[in-house]
Protein backbone atom coordinates (compact mmCIF):
# COMPACT_ATOMS: atom_id res chain seq x y z
CA UNK A 1 0.00 0.00 0.00
CA UNK A 2 1.39 2.92 -1.10
CA UNK A 3 1.99 6.10 1.69
CA UNK A 4 -0.41 8.28 -0.03
CA UNK A 5 -3.36 5.75 0.74
CA UNK A 6 -2.01 4.21 4.29
CA UNK A 7 -2.33 8.14 5.14
CA UNK A 8 -5.54 8.97 3.87
CA UNK A 9 -6.90 5.67 5.52
CA UNK A 10 -5.59 6.39 8.92
CA UNK A 11 -6.91 9.74 8.88
CA UNK A 12 -10.50 8.84 7.92
CA UNK A 13 -10.38 6.26 10.62
CA UNK A 14 -9.17 8.73 13.46
CA UNK A 15 -11.92 11.20 12.73
CA UNK A 16 -11.16 14.76 11.70
CA UNK A 17 -10.37 15.90 15.17
CA UNK A 18 -6.61 15.27 14.66
CA UNK A 19 -6.93 17.25 11.17
CA UNK A 20 -8.30 20.36 11.54
CA UNK A 21 -5.49 22.28 12.25
CA UNK A 22 -5.83 25.15 9.79
CA UNK A 23 -3.27 23.40 7.15
CA UNK A 24 -4.78 24.54 3.84
CA UNK A 25 -4.52 21.62 2.15
CA UNK A 26 -5.13 22.95 -1.61
CA UNK A 27 -2.17 25.34 -0.79
CA UNK A 28 -0.01 22.68 -0.46
CA UNK A 29 -1.25 19.74 -2.79
CA UNK A 30 -3.00 19.44 -6.31
CA UNK A 31 -6.54 19.08 -6.28
CA UNK A 32 -6.25 16.24 -8.99
CA UNK A 33 -6.61 13.33 -7.26
CA UNK A 34 -3.97 10.09 -8.29
CA UNK A 35 -5.55 7.05 -9.15
CA UNK A 36 -4.96 5.46 -6.37
CA UNK A 37 -6.86 8.41 -3.87
CA UNK A 38 -9.68 8.07 -6.35
CA UNK A 39 -9.97 4.13 -5.50
CA UNK A 40 -9.28 4.98 -1.58
CA UNK A 41 -12.41 7.36 -2.10
CA UNK A 42 -14.59 5.57 -3.70
CA UNK A 43 -13.68 2.54 -1.84
CA UNK A 44 -15.28 5.16 1.38
CA UNK A 45 -18.40 4.99 -0.27
CA UNK A 46 -18.64 1.01 0.62
CA UNK A 47 -18.67 2.03 4.01
CA UNK A 48 -21.25 2.05 6.40
CA UNK A 49 -22.82 5.42 7.48
CA UNK A 50 -22.20 6.68 10.66
CA UNK A 51 -25.33 8.96 11.40
CA UNK A 52 -27.54 10.14 8.02
CA UNK A 53 -27.08 13.75 8.46
CA UNK A 54 -29.48 14.29 5.08
CA UNK A 55 -32.85 15.53 7.02
CA UNK A 56 -31.21 15.67 10.48
CA UNK A 57 -32.88 18.50 12.89
CA UNK A 58 -30.72 19.83 15.01
CA UNK A 59 -31.59 20.85 18.11
CA UNK A 60 -33.81 24.20 18.24
CA UNK A 61 -31.14 27.56 19.17
CA UNK A 62 -33.43 30.29 19.98
CA UNK A 63 -30.60 33.26 19.35
CA UNK A 64 -27.99 32.22 16.98
CA UNK A 65 -24.69 33.56 17.65
CA UNK A 66 -22.53 33.98 14.62
CA UNK A 67 -18.96 34.43 14.38
CA UNK A 68 -17.52 36.00 10.45
CA UNK A 69 -14.93 34.73 9.18
CA UNK A 70 -13.51 36.42 6.07
CA UNK A 71 -14.85 40.16 5.33
CA UNK A 72 -12.99 40.94 1.84
CA UNK A 73 -15.28 40.62 -1.15
CA UNK A 74 -18.16 38.54 0.05
CA UNK A 75 -17.82 38.86 4.32
CA UNK A 76 -19.02 42.48 4.69
CA UNK A 77 -22.64 41.57 2.39
CA UNK A 78 -22.91 38.72 4.24
CA UNK A 79 -22.51 40.71 7.69
CA UNK A 80 -24.96 42.95 6.18
CA UNK A 81 -27.63 40.52 5.39
CA UNK A 82 -27.42 38.69 8.66
CA UNK A 83 -28.13 42.19 10.65
CA UNK A 84 -31.85 42.41 9.54
CA UNK A 85 -32.90 38.72 10.66
CA UNK A 86 -34.35 38.29 13.82
CA UNK A 87 -33.04 36.14 16.15
CA UNK A 88 -29.20 36.71 15.28
CA UNK A 89 -26.10 37.94 17.24
CA UNK A 90 -22.84 39.00 15.26
CA UNK A 91 -20.87 38.00 18.04
CA UNK A 92 -17.24 38.02 16.10
CA UNK A 93 -15.81 39.23 13.02
CA UNK A 94 -12.12 37.93 12.22
CA UNK A 95 -10.52 38.78 9.03
CA UNK A 96 -6.38 38.33 7.90
CA UNK A 97 -6.55 42.23 7.94
CA UNK A 98 -7.51 43.82 11.23
CA UNK A 99 -8.79 47.28 9.26
CA UNK A 100 -11.08 45.08 7.48
CA UNK A 101 -12.76 43.36 10.39
CA UNK A 102 -13.02 47.18 12.22
CA UNK A 103 -14.84 47.96 8.70
CA UNK A 104 -17.54 45.77 8.82
CA UNK A 105 -17.82 46.39 12.70
CA UNK A 106 -19.05 49.58 11.01
CA UNK A 107 -21.93 47.66 9.54
CA UNK A 108 -23.05 45.97 12.80
CA UNK A 109 -23.10 49.30 14.62
CA UNK A 110 -25.70 51.06 11.92
CA UNK A 111 -27.81 48.45 12.19
CA UNK A 112 -28.33 49.38 15.85
CA UNK A 113 -26.76 46.03 17.43
CA UNK A 114 -23.96 45.84 20.04
CA UNK A 115 -20.21 46.29 18.37
CA UNK A 116 -19.09 42.31 17.61
CA UNK A 117 -15.43 41.07 18.96
CA UNK A 118 -12.96 41.52 16.23
CA UNK A 119 -10.25 39.09 15.53
CA UNK A 120 -7.55 38.88 13.21
CA UNK A 121 -4.21 37.16 11.79
CA UNK A 122 -3.25 34.14 10.47
CA UNK A 123 -4.73 32.45 12.94
CA UNK A 124 -7.37 34.90 14.41
CA UNK A 125 -9.83 32.60 13.00
CA UNK A 126 -9.01 29.84 15.43
CA UNK A 127 -8.76 31.76 18.42
CA UNK A 128 -12.29 33.31 17.46
CA UNK A 129 -13.73 29.83 17.25
CA UNK A 130 -12.07 28.89 20.93
CA UNK A 131 -12.69 31.82 22.64
CA UNK A 132 -16.42 32.87 21.87
CA UNK A 133 -19.55 30.38 22.14
CA UNK A 134 -20.70 30.87 18.77
CA UNK A 135 -23.42 28.38 16.91
CA UNK A 136 -22.65 28.39 13.49
CA UNK A 137 -19.42 29.97 11.84
CA UNK A 138 -20.22 31.95 8.66
CA UNK A 139 -16.85 31.70 6.12
CA UNK A 140 -16.41 34.17 3.47
CA UNK A 141 -12.31 33.17 2.80
CA UNK A 142 -10.26 32.48 -0.27
CA UNK A 143 -11.39 28.09 -1.73
CA UNK A 144 -8.50 26.72 0.06
CA UNK A 145 -9.28 27.74 3.40
CA UNK A 146 -13.18 26.61 3.25
CA UNK A 147 -12.37 23.35 4.26
CA UNK A 148 -10.17 23.73 7.69
CA UNK A 149 -12.14 26.09 8.88
CA UNK A 150 -15.39 24.93 8.57
CA UNK A 151 -13.76 21.71 9.90
CA UNK A 152 -12.54 23.29 13.13
CA UNK A 153 -15.74 25.00 13.43
CA UNK A 154 -17.41 21.65 13.68
CA UNK A 155 -15.01 20.02 16.23
CA UNK A 156 -15.18 22.63 18.42
CA UNK A 157 -19.60 22.62 18.87
CA UNK A 158 -20.56 25.01 15.88
CA UNK A 159 -22.43 24.63 12.52
CA UNK A 160 -20.30 25.56 9.56
CA UNK A 161 -21.78 27.35 6.67
CA UNK A 162 -19.19 27.87 3.80
CA UNK A 163 -18.90 29.75 0.94
CA UNK A 164 -18.64 27.53 -2.79
CA UNK A 165 -16.66 25.16 -3.13
CA UNK A 166 -16.87 24.09 0.00
CA UNK A 167 -13.84 21.51 -0.83
CA UNK A 168 -11.20 21.43 -3.48
CA UNK A 169 -9.97 17.89 -2.91
CA UNK A 170 -11.49 14.45 -2.80
CA UNK A 171 -9.93 13.57 0.70
CA UNK A 172 -11.47 16.93 2.08
CA UNK A 173 -14.85 16.26 1.20
CA UNK A 174 -14.65 12.90 2.92
CA UNK A 175 -13.04 14.77 5.95
CA UNK A 176 -16.73 16.95 5.95
CA UNK A 177 -19.10 14.46 5.48
CA UNK A 178 -17.21 12.24 8.64
CA UNK A 179 -17.29 14.98 10.51
CA UNK A 180 -20.82 16.28 10.17
CA UNK A 181 -21.86 12.85 11.05
CA UNK A 182 -19.66 12.46 14.30
CA UNK A 183 -20.06 15.57 15.86
CA UNK A 184 -24.20 16.24 14.42
CA UNK A 185 -22.99 19.37 13.25
CA UNK A 186 -24.47 20.91 9.91
CA UNK A 187 -22.14 21.62 7.02
CA UNK A 188 -24.22 23.79 4.53
CA UNK A 189 -22.05 24.60 1.56
CA UNK A 190 -23.29 28.55 0.62
CA UNK A 191 -24.94 27.87 -2.48
CA UNK A 192 -27.00 31.04 -3.06
CA UNK A 193 -28.33 30.08 -6.89
CA UNK A 194 -30.70 27.64 -4.98
CA UNK A 195 -32.64 30.52 -3.80
CA UNK A 196 -32.69 32.29 -6.71
CA UNK A 197 -36.79 32.64 -7.84
CA UNK A 198 -36.79 31.24 -11.35
CA UNK A 199 -34.69 28.14 -10.12
CA UNK A 200 -36.97 27.58 -6.90
CA UNK A 201 -39.97 27.88 -9.39
CA UNK A 202 -38.64 25.07 -11.60
CA UNK A 203 -37.51 23.21 -8.50
CA UNK A 204 -41.85 23.57 -7.20
CA UNK A 205 -42.71 22.22 -10.62
CA UNK A 206 -40.53 19.46 -10.57
CA UNK A 207 -42.12 18.39 -7.61
CA UNK A 208 -45.09 18.83 -8.98
CA UNK A 209 -44.41 16.57 -11.90
CA UNK A 210 -45.33 19.40 -14.36
CA UNK A 211 -42.25 18.99 -16.40
CA UNK A 212 -43.04 14.83 -16.12
CA UNK A 213 -39.67 12.67 -15.24
CA UNK A 214 -37.18 14.60 -15.79
CA UNK A 215 -34.68 13.53 -18.13
CA UNK A 216 -31.40 16.07 -19.04
CA UNK A 217 -30.56 19.17 -17.30
CA UNK A 218 -27.85 22.16 -17.65
CA UNK A 219 -25.78 24.61 -16.16
CA UNK A 220 -23.08 26.98 -15.97
CA UNK A 221 -20.94 29.72 -14.55
CA UNK A 222 -20.48 31.54 -17.45
CA UNK A 223 -19.01 35.07 -16.39
CA UNK A 224 -16.36 37.42 -17.67
CA UNK A 225 -13.79 37.31 -14.54
CA UNK A 226 -10.85 38.51 -16.49
CA UNK A 227 -10.43 42.82 -14.98
CA UNK A 228 -11.38 40.80 -11.66
CA UNK A 229 -8.88 38.02 -11.52
CA UNK A 230 -6.11 40.38 -13.13
CA UNK A 231 -7.71 43.36 -10.28
CA UNK A 232 -4.78 44.21 -7.54
CA UNK A 233 -7.36 45.11 -5.67
CA UNK A 234 -9.73 42.11 -6.08
CA UNK A 235 -8.66 38.64 -4.62
CA UNK A 236 -6.62 38.98 -1.45
CA UNK A 237 -3.11 37.74 -3.14
CA UNK A 238 -4.31 36.99 -6.44
CA UNK A 239 -5.47 34.10 -4.91
CA UNK A 240 -8.14 33.43 -7.45
CA UNK A 241 -6.19 33.85 -10.75
CA UNK A 242 -3.11 31.71 -9.73
CA UNK A 243 -6.12 29.33 -9.13
CA UNK A 244 -6.94 29.34 -12.47
CA UNK A 245 -2.95 29.51 -13.51
CA UNK A 246 -2.14 25.87 -11.67
CA UNK A 247 -5.36 24.07 -12.23
CA UNK A 248 -7.24 23.23 -15.70
CA UNK A 249 -10.60 22.04 -14.17
CA UNK A 250 -14.16 23.00 -13.70
CA UNK A 251 -13.51 25.12 -11.21
CA UNK A 252 -16.65 26.67 -10.28
CA UNK A 253 -19.19 24.20 -10.69
CA UNK A 254 -21.93 24.85 -8.17
CA UNK A 255 -23.96 27.87 -8.87
CA UNK A 256 -24.85 25.79 -12.45
CA UNK A 257 -24.68 22.22 -10.64
CA UNK A 258 -26.66 22.81 -7.02
CA UNK A 259 -30.25 23.44 -8.34
CA UNK A 260 -30.36 21.67 -11.29
CA UNK A 261 -28.97 18.76 -8.76
CA UNK A 262 -31.99 19.37 -6.26
CA UNK A 263 -34.40 19.04 -9.43
CA UNK A 264 -33.11 16.39 -9.93
CA UNK A 265 -32.94 14.45 -6.79
CA UNK A 266 -29.28 14.17 -6.63
CA UNK A 267 -28.49 12.47 -3.11
CA UNK A 268 -32.21 12.03 -2.89
CA UNK A 269 -33.43 9.43 -4.80
CA UNK A 270 -30.75 9.33 -7.58
CA UNK A 271 -26.69 10.35 -7.34
CA UNK A 272 -24.59 10.92 -9.51
CA UNK A 273 -22.48 7.92 -11.09
CA UNK A 274 -19.70 9.23 -13.11
CA UNK A 275 -18.30 12.06 -15.20
CA UNK A 276 -16.66 13.08 -18.43
CA UNK A 277 -14.86 16.82 -18.69
CA UNK A 278 -13.25 18.23 -21.76
CA UNK A 279 -11.62 21.99 -21.82
CA UNK A 280 -10.94 24.14 -24.86
CA UNK A 281 -7.37 25.60 -24.87
CA UNK A 282 -6.38 28.95 -23.49
CA UNK A 283 -6.94 31.71 -25.68
CA UNK A 284 -7.39 34.23 -23.15
CA UNK A 285 -5.79 34.22 -19.96
CA UNK A 286 -2.12 33.90 -20.89
CA UNK A 287 -2.80 36.55 -23.55
CA UNK A 288 -3.32 39.03 -20.54
CA UNK A 289 -1.01 38.55 -18.73
CA UNK A 290 1.71 39.27 -21.12
CA UNK A 291 -0.43 42.79 -22.09
CA UNK A 292 -0.69 43.56 -18.56
CA UNK A 293 3.22 42.32 -18.11
CA UNK A 294 4.28 45.14 -20.89
CA UNK A 295 2.45 47.87 -18.66
CA UNK A 296 3.18 46.69 -15.32
CA UNK A 297 6.29 44.32 -14.00
CA UNK A 298 3.88 43.69 -11.47
CA UNK A 299 2.33 40.83 -13.81
CA UNK A 300 5.47 39.21 -14.94
CA UNK A 301 5.21 36.08 -12.74
CA UNK A 302 1.70 34.84 -14.74
CA UNK A 303 3.21 35.02 -17.60
CA UNK A 304 3.64 31.66 -19.25
CA UNK A 305 1.38 29.96 -17.01
CA UNK A 306 -0.65 27.00 -18.32
CA UNK A 307 -3.79 28.53 -17.73
CA UNK A 308 -6.96 26.67 -17.51
CA UNK A 309 -8.79 26.39 -20.63
CA UNK A 310 -11.25 29.02 -21.48
CA UNK A 311 -14.38 26.49 -21.96
CA UNK A 312 -14.32 23.35 -19.82
CA UNK A 313 -17.69 21.21 -20.28
CA UNK A 314 -18.45 18.43 -17.87
CA UNK A 315 -21.49 15.94 -18.71
CA UNK A 316 -22.48 13.45 -15.88
CA UNK A 317 -24.25 10.53 -16.00
CA UNK A 318 -26.88 9.33 -13.14
CA UNK A 319 -27.34 5.50 -11.44
CA UNK A 320 -31.04 6.30 -12.98
CA UNK A 321 -29.77 6.79 -16.69
CA UNK A 322 -30.43 10.94 -16.82
CA UNK A 323 -27.67 13.34 -17.54
CA UNK A 324 -26.40 16.46 -16.40
CA UNK A 325 -24.17 18.83 -18.22
CA UNK A 326 -21.85 21.76 -16.47
CA UNK A 327 -20.17 24.73 -17.96
CA UNK A 328 -17.17 26.97 -16.78
CA UNK A 329 -16.04 30.03 -18.79
CA UNK A 330 -14.68 33.22 -16.64
CA UNK A 331 -12.66 34.30 -19.46
CA UNK A 332 -15.17 35.08 -22.59
CA UNK A 333 -16.36 38.32 -23.73
CA UNK A 334 -20.26 36.99 -23.84
CA UNK A 335 -23.17 37.49 -21.38
CA UNK A 336 -23.37 36.15 -17.62
CA UNK A 337 -25.57 32.66 -17.71
CA UNK A 338 -25.84 29.89 -15.28
CA UNK A 339 -27.98 28.19 -18.32
CA UNK A 340 -30.02 26.42 -15.27
CA UNK A 341 -32.13 24.23 -18.19
CA UNK A 342 -34.49 20.98 -16.94
CA UNK A 343 -35.74 19.06 -19.60
CA UNK A 344 -38.26 15.96 -18.64
CA UNK A 345 -40.92 13.22 -20.19
CA UNK A 346 -43.92 16.48 -20.61
CA UNK A 347 -41.67 19.73 -20.38
CA UNK A 348 -38.69 22.37 -20.27
CA UNK A 349 -37.75 25.40 -18.46
CA UNK A 350 -34.45 27.75 -19.32
CA UNK A 351 -33.15 30.70 -17.99
CA UNK A 352 -30.63 31.71 -19.99
CA UNK A 353 -30.31 33.27 -22.01
CA UNK A 354 -32.86 35.58 -21.04
CA UNK A 355 -35.74 35.79 -20.55
CA UNK A 356 -36.51 32.75 -18.41
CA UNK A 357 -38.95 30.67 -20.43
CA UNK A 358 -40.65 27.20 -19.82
CA UNK A 359 -42.69 25.10 -23.04
CA UNK A 360 -45.01 21.96 -22.55
CA UNK A 361 -44.27 21.06 -26.21
CA UNK A 362 -42.92 22.60 -29.42
CA UNK A 363 -43.40 26.80 -28.43
CA UNK A 364 -42.95 28.55 -25.36
CA UNK A 365 -45.53 29.19 -23.78
CA UNK A 366 -46.58 32.99 -23.37
CA UNK A 367 -45.74 35.64 -21.16
CA UNK A 368 -49.37 35.71 -19.24
CA UNK A 369 -49.22 31.95 -19.13
CA UNK A 370 -45.95 32.31 -17.10
CA UNK A 371 -47.36 34.72 -15.32
CA UNK A 372 -50.27 32.48 -14.10
CA UNK A 373 -47.37 29.32 -13.44
CA UNK A 374 -45.34 31.95 -10.96
CA UNK A 375 -48.66 32.59 -8.97
CA UNK A 376 -49.46 29.29 -8.68
CA UNK A 377 -46.17 27.08 -8.08
CA UNK A 378 -43.83 29.83 -6.50
CA UNK A 379 -42.82 27.95 -3.18
CA UNK A 380 -44.33 29.29 0.54
CA UNK A 381 -40.96 30.29 1.14
CA UNK A 382 -40.14 32.60 -2.05
CA UNK A 383 -44.28 34.37 -0.96
CA UNK A 384 -42.95 34.21 2.75
CA UNK A 385 -39.97 36.66 2.59
CA UNK A 386 -39.19 36.90 -1.00
CA UNK A 387 -40.27 40.73 -1.57
CA UNK A 388 -38.55 41.64 1.57
CA UNK A 389 -35.31 39.59 0.28
CA UNK A 390 -35.15 42.11 -2.56
CA UNK A 391 -35.41 45.36 -0.58
CA UNK A 392 -32.42 44.06 1.32
CA UNK A 393 -30.17 42.50 -1.55
CA UNK A 394 -27.57 40.17 -2.60
CA UNK A 395 -28.26 38.94 -6.03
CA UNK A 396 -31.05 39.87 -6.71
CA UNK A 397 -32.39 38.76 -3.21
CA UNK A 398 -31.44 35.10 -2.97
CA UNK A 399 -28.31 35.73 -1.00
CA UNK A 400 -30.82 37.06 1.75
CA UNK A 401 -33.28 34.43 0.69
CA UNK A 402 -30.32 31.61 1.81
CA UNK A 403 -29.65 33.78 5.21
CA UNK A 404 -32.90 33.74 6.38
CA UNK A 405 -33.86 30.44 5.32
CA UNK A 406 -30.51 29.00 6.93
CA UNK A 407 -31.01 30.61 10.05
CA UNK A 408 -35.18 29.76 10.29
CA UNK A 409 -34.06 26.33 10.16
CA UNK A 410 -31.58 26.69 13.38
CA UNK A 411 -34.10 28.34 14.86
CA UNK A 412 -37.09 26.10 14.84
CA UNK A 413 -34.78 22.80 14.06
CA UNK A 414 -35.64 22.35 10.73
CA UNK A 415 -33.53 20.52 8.41
CA UNK A 416 -31.21 22.09 6.55
CA UNK A 417 -32.35 22.82 2.55
CA UNK A 418 -28.54 22.07 2.01
CA UNK A 419 -26.61 19.52 3.76
CA UNK A 420 -22.76 17.87 3.77
CA UNK A 421 -23.72 15.43 1.07
CA UNK A 422 -24.63 18.18 -1.31
CA UNK A 423 -21.73 20.15 -0.12
CA UNK A 424 -19.25 17.18 -0.93
CA UNK A 425 -20.97 16.11 -4.10
CA UNK A 426 -21.31 19.39 -5.74
CA UNK A 427 -17.51 20.19 -4.76
CA UNK A 428 -16.07 17.11 -6.18
CA UNK A 429 -16.72 18.02 -9.51
CA UNK A 430 -13.14 20.13 -9.03
CA UNK A 431 -10.52 18.09 -8.73
CA UNK A 432 -12.90 14.85 -10.38
CA UNK A 433 -13.39 17.04 -13.78
CA UNK A 434 -9.12 18.14 -13.72
CA UNK A 435 -8.47 14.20 -13.70
CA UNK A 436 -10.90 13.60 -16.55
CA UNK A 437 -9.05 16.53 -18.32
CA UNK A 438 -5.63 14.40 -17.55
CA UNK A 439 -7.12 11.36 -19.21
CA UNK A 440 -8.05 12.50 -22.31
CA UNK A 441 -11.52 13.27 -21.20
CA UNK A 442 -12.06 9.80 -20.12
CA UNK A 443 -14.83 9.05 -17.54
CA UNK A 444 -13.90 9.16 -13.85
CA UNK A 445 -16.60 7.78 -11.06
CA UNK A 446 -17.92 9.82 -8.55
CA UNK A 447 -17.76 9.00 -5.28
CA UNK A 448 -21.79 8.11 -2.98
CA UNK A 449 -20.63 10.31 -0.18
CA UNK A 450 -24.34 9.14 1.17
CA UNK A 451 -23.28 5.83 1.26
CA UNK A 452 -26.02 4.34 -0.06
CA UNK A 453 -28.75 6.62 2.05
CA UNK A 454 -29.30 8.46 -1.30
CA UNK A 455 -32.08 5.61 -1.94
CA UNK A 456 -34.33 6.76 0.63
CA UNK A 457 -33.61 10.01 1.75
CA UNK A 458 -36.27 12.73 1.22
CA UNK A 459 -36.31 15.36 -1.61
CA UNK A 460 -35.77 19.19 -0.30
CA UNK A 461 -38.65 20.49 0.83
CA UNK A 462 -40.08 24.25 0.03
CA UNK A 463 -42.52 24.59 2.66
CA UNK A 464 -41.87 26.69 5.99
CA UNK A 465 -43.06 23.26 7.52
CA UNK A 466 -43.99 24.61 10.38
CA UNK A 467 -41.49 27.39 10.84
CA UNK A 468 -40.83 30.61 9.46
CA UNK A 469 -41.26 32.61 12.53
CA UNK A 470 -38.44 34.43 12.07
CA UNK A 471 -38.17 38.50 11.90
CA UNK A 472 -36.80 40.80 9.29
CA UNK A 473 -35.60 43.98 11.17
CA UNK A 474 -35.36 47.11 10.28
CA UNK A 475 -35.21 46.57 6.32
CA UNK A 476 -33.94 50.37 4.52
CA UNK A 477 -36.17 51.42 1.69
CA UNK A 478 -36.03 54.67 0.09
CA UNK A 479 -34.17 56.42 2.97
CA UNK A 480 -36.51 55.17 5.32
CA UNK A 481 -35.90 52.49 8.35
CA UNK A 482 -39.22 50.37 8.42
CA UNK A 483 -39.88 47.63 11.14
CA UNK A 484 -40.64 44.62 8.75
CA UNK A 485 -41.27 41.45 10.80
CA UNK A 486 -42.52 38.39 9.14
CA UNK A 487 -44.43 35.46 11.32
Amino acid sequence: MSSNRRNFLRQLAVGSGALAVGLPSFASTPAVPSDEELKVALEQSQKSQRFNMSGYAAPKIDKVRIGFIGQGMRGPGAVQRMSFIDGVEIVALCDLLPERATKSNKIVAKAGRPAAKEYSGENGWKQMIDNEKLDLVYITTPWHLHTPMALYAMEHGCHAASEVPVALTLEDCWKLVETSERTKKHCMMLENCCYDFFEMLTLNMSRQGLFGELVHAEGAYIHDLRDLNFSKTGYQNMWRLRANAKHNANLYPTHGLGPIAQCMNINRGDKMDYLVTMASNDFMMGAMAKEKAAADPFYNEFVGKPYRGNMSTTTIKTNKGKTLMIQHDVTSPRPYSRIHLVSGTKGVASKWPSPERIAFGHSWIKEEELKKLYEQYTPEIIKHIGELAKQVGGHGGMDFMMDWRLIDCLRNGLPLDQDVYDAAAWSCIVPLSEKSIQKRSNSIDIPDFTRGAWKTNAPVELTLKGGGNTGVIGVEKKGESKQLNVH
